[in-house]
């Protein structure tokens, strides 16, 4: 399935500074017998965005409304971890997030987000921590991802930061390729290449 292409992406964010936020939480286990893709932006932190009856918690970041429309999201420090459900990844794309920024991923879950279109972005502690201070003085602050150039930048004041990816990933995110989209992009090398090997 390809994905919106990642170049530079310039958005206030959802902040949300807690630690050790496992994936049974970003899509509970309730939810994974789905036989194809849908409702996961619903049920995107269900337990923690809703209560039993639905009604939806009004002081949790994602609920407020002075966060709509942000398409990042800066997390705490170890982000994703739990077990390896493909489907927490989903749920952060499905609910319109193209970037997640933390200082510390899981890394199954940062893999899983960059093979479907979700750009992880692994900074500072203290960059981090700029960034939740920056938006909770101004919940309008706005934070532009610079896939090209790997940098993430605070609009406001400048601060910016560098981050790593793994080339190959880059490449496909910069063009909107899952690992498929990929192999068919290069389907002629891959033939001019098996016709110079014998049989």
């Amino acid at each position: 399935m390809a994905y919106d292409k990642f170049e530079v992406l310039t958005s206030t964010a959802f902040p949300l500074p807690i630690e050790n936020v496992d994936t049974d939480q970003i899509i509970p286990a309730r939810f994974l017998k789905a036989t194809e893709r849908k409702d996961f932006d619903i049920n995107f932190f269900r337990d923690w965005r809703f209560e039993a009856d639905g009604t939806p918690k009004a002081d949790f970041p994602l609920n407020k409304e002075i966060h709509a429309g942000s398409q990042i999201l800066v997390g705490g420090r170890n982000f994703g971890s739990g077990s390896s459900r493909e489907h927490a990844a989903w749920s952060v794309y499905d609910f319109g997030l193209r970037c997640v920024i933390s200082s510390e991923f899981a890394d199954i879950f940062k893999n899983n987000c960059l093979n479907v279109g979700v750009l992880p972005v692994q900074v500072s502690a203290e960059f981090a921590d700029s960034l939740f201070a920056a938006i909770e003085a101004d919940p309008k602050a706005e934070i532009t991802v610079d896939l090209p150039n790997q940098t993430v930048t605070l609009v406001a004041t400048g601060a910016s930061e560098s981050f790593d990816i793994n080339g190959y990933k880059k490449g496909n995110m910069l063009n909107g390729f899952d690992d498929i989209d990929y192999l068919k992009n290069i389907e002629g090398e891959i033939t001019a290449f098996a016709g110079t090997r014998p049989f």
